[in-house]
């Protein structure tokens, strides 16, 4: 306890307790009411099939999905974040520590306060339901002992135990997204590239590191032993070129990226860590500067072999914006250094920076959440707060649905409450609609949810393709995906009969913005085919 109120008692770890608090705070604020994403329905989905691991997915995204469901027993869009929202402050927390470890309090509150106000940060790790908030987890648990080994003091490196538990964390991270083998590849080369520290790849805590490593990757190893090592052909192919290598891709993916970052954090953080480069090859050979060149180093190993891949990746297919983000969330680090830096020359100017960055990042936030939730930029809407000049068939935003509403559409409806009783399952044309409906209808009638498309993703894998035939369905779909498809065409010859039944319309600022069609399917007649999966 005494150590405890003496760490309470320095005043920059108050200042982080407080922004951890406070970052807590607000993430649950948004957490509440921003409607559910495509992914994070679909990561729904995993919830009700758990296995070893998932098609798309390493495993632990159907646990922090899962863990405010088990807790309430309802399934809202808060509470398949809460496990997100809970898990990000312990982040942000380690994340702290690793700062104050390798440059010092005054930068390791600079990272804290950077990360917390970081919108890709806040929205990647710690709002909406994505893989990437276990894998950003044990990550940075990762660094903190890697900084921990690998910065004690001390002329000469011996390895330690910690080699076993950065392994141990490396792993943990790999069964939250396949981006943790890279982490794994980054520190390798940190190690193999710096000749202090190559004793720790033949060291005998290396080779129990590997071994805790195969057991924290074991889950994923069973489940694609059991389907032909599908999970990473999927994976992999992703980075095959499909079309012409083209730099402005890649470009625009930077541009993108400087923009989820929001420019004020993201250009400074580019800016410093190129020069964190460049400084290798500096000709300052005194102790602190090599002491400074390898904690850069060791920061650019587990940063850069993120983004340059995947900005790369962009040259020649469309890529995610959150693909590239962990490596920014490493080179963090090196931007809380230089800021400790020059709040010791102008603590006015980077006073300044982070109060406007705050101000202009928190403003903007809670108008797009209004929006989102109350159409207040659409035309028509009952709350034109900011002016009505967007056509809602042109908003994208309003395909992110109210679960609710839809929810409620079925329990309202007298027929389409008996058709789901009576139905055996529940499809779509979609995998990520599959998610949206299954959150709405499964806590209704518990009906199996499935997909009937060329992309089915983790549906395929979770019913046999034929266990359905001779039985009725409904076929659940978005009136926006349904558009320009021909449904006999797709579905006639699979089915008896398909009638439509219903229409549950979803409401935003007072306007129709999405209806949900609601068709009887009677006595599948034969299995919908599978690109992959059980067959």
């Amino acid at each position: 306890m005494k150590e405890v109120r003496l760490w309470l008692a320095q005043k920059s770890n108050q200042w982080a307790g407080m922004l951890l608090l406070g970052g807590f705070l607000l993430r649950t604020f948004f957490a509440l009411y921003l409607y559910p994403g495509f992914d994070e329905s679909y990561y729904y989905s995993y919830t009700l099939h758990p296995d070893w691991s998932y098609f798309d997915h390493p495993p632990l995204v159907a646990l922090t999905t899962g863990l405010g469901i088990w807790l309430t027993g309802e399934v809202t869009q808060f509470t398949i974040r809460i496990g997100t929202v809970i898990l990000y402050t312990f982040t942000l927390g380690f994340l702290y520590l690793t700062g104050c470890k390798l440059f010092g309090q005054k930068a390791g509150l600079m990272v804290l306060a950077i990360a917390t106000f970081i919108p890709m940060f806040q929205a990647s790790f710690g709002i909406l339901n994505l893989p990437d908030s276990p894998l950003i987890f044990f990550w940075t648990v990762a660094l903190y002992y890697a900084v921990d080994e690998f910065f004690r003091e001390g002329d000469r490196y011996q390895p330690s135990y910690r080699l076993a538990l950065i392994s141990f964390m490396v792993g943990l991270a790999c069964l939250g997204k396949y981006h943790g083998f890279l982490l794994g590849l980054g520190l390798m080369g940190f190690c193999l590239f710096s000749p202090r520290y190559r004793a720790a790849l033949t060291s005998r805590w290396m080779l129990l590191g590997m071994g805790l490593f195969t057991i924290a990757i074991a889950p994923i190893i069973i489940w694609n032993l059991q389907y032909d090592w599908v999970s990473f052909r999927f994976q992999s192919m992703r980075a095959v070129p499909e079309n012409n290598f083209n730099l402005l891709g890649a470009f625009l993916v930077w541009l993108v990226s400087i923009g989820y970052l929001f420019p004020t954090f993201g250009l400074p953080l580019c800016w410093v860590n190129i020069k964190a480069f460049l400084y290798q090859f500096s000709a300052k050979k005194d102790i602190a500067s090599q002491d400074l060149k390898l904690k850069y180093q060791f920061v650019l190993w587990i940063s850069l072999p993120i983004i340059i891949p995947f900005t790369l990746m962009g040259a020649y297919r469309q890529v995610l914006p959150s693909w590239p983000i962990p490596g920014y969330w490493g080179a963090t680090l090196i931007l809380g250094q230089q800021a400790a830096l020059w709040q010791a020359r102008s603590p006015k100017l980077v006073r300044q920076w982070l109060q406007n960055s705050v101000i202009v990042i928190y403003t903007l936030c809670p108008i797009i959440l209004i929006h989102i939730t109350w159409g207040t930029f659409q035309k028509p809407s009952q709350y034109p707060w900011f002016g009505s000049f967007l056509a809602s068939d042109l908003d994208t935003s309003s395909q992110l649905i109210d679960i609710q509403q839809l929810r409620q559409g079925f329990v309202q409806s007298p027929v389409l409450s008996s058709a789901l009783e009576k139905a055996s399952f529940v499809f779509t044309q979609r995998f990520f609609l599959g998610g949206q409906v299954a959150m709405a209808l499964v806590p209704l009638g518990n009906k199996p949810v499935t997909t009937f498309d060329g992309d089915p993703r983790g549906f395929a894998f979770w019913s046999k393709a034929d266990e359905w035939i001779g039985k009725d369905a409904l076929y659940v779909t978005s009136e926006y995906f349904q558009k320009g498809e021909d449904l006999n065409a797709k579905y006639g010859s699979y089915f008896s009969s398909i009638t439509k039944i219903g229409d549950v319309p979803i409401y935003r600022g007072g306007v129709v913005v999405q209806v949900f069609e609601v068709y009887q399917a009677q006595n599948m007649l034969k299995s919908y085919p599978r690109p992959y999966g059980n067959k």
